[in-house]
């Protein structure tokens, strides 16, 4: 697959909390690292995502008496996973992946920064209605095809490749450069929702 100036590599939450020994450690989460590294020197643009949530969080377990980690509340917007305590504002586990390379990055989104919101995508709080700015970011900048990375797959890029889609980019899932929680089947689900959504699927060997 050729590359081009309006390919972008949307590289989602690899942080210190969603990596072995993490908070919210995702099973091989570290292994994303390596092809990440070599795609981030050869695609064009390089955007990232970073989980940054305040302390006290609504996604936290711990913020609903009574509840433990994978349980589920409804908020305001609707139903809500609790999470362990992860990615909090200024903490070791919040930080991006030290084997991470950043230097070509040019934009960093930080989400999850609303006290009783959560955030998945990039694109769109839980809320679907608080957004980020990286559609107009991606539009306003000609790039308008995606190749998404990261953690975890059946979370944050599931939902960022679905946004990607209906706000009218390209999108595709770089298969050796993801990683998923899998909750009760929902790896499986998370490939078969994108592959609807019209995402394609890619491995970091084919691009160049």
């Amino acid at each position: 697959m050729m590359l081009t100036d309006t390919d972008v590599l949307l590289v989602i939450d690899v942080q210190n909390d969603f990596l072995p020994g993490g908070a919210l450690a995702v099973p091989d989460g570290d292994a994303v690292v390596a092809p990440i590294n070599r795609l981030a020197a050869c695609v064009p643009h390089v955007t990232l995502t970073q989980d940054w949530h305040p302390p006290g969080h609504a996604s936290f377990h711990g913020s609903h008496p009574g509840k433990a980690p994978f349980d589920t509340t409804d908020l305001s917007y609707g139903e809500q996973v609790l999470w362990p305590e992860h990615c909090v504002q200024g903490t070791h586990g919040a930080e991006l992946a030290a084997g991470l390379r950043t230097e070509r990055a040019e934009l960093v989104i930080r989400k999850g920064t609303h006290p009783g919101i959560d955030s998945y995508s990039a694109f769109m709080e839980a809320d679907r209605r608080t957004r980020t700015g990286l559609a107009g970011y991606l539009a306003e900048r000609g790039l308008t095809r995606l190749f998404l990375a990261g953690l975890a797959t059946d979370f944050c890029v599931l939902w960022t490749a679905l946004d990607a889609r209906a706000a009218g980019f390209e999108a595709f899932v770089i298969e050796d450069a993801v990683r998923g929680i899998d909750l009760d089947g929902s790896l499986a689900r998370a490939w078969n929702e994108m592959e609807r959504a019209g995402v394609g699927r890619t491995a970091s060997s084919a691009l160049g």
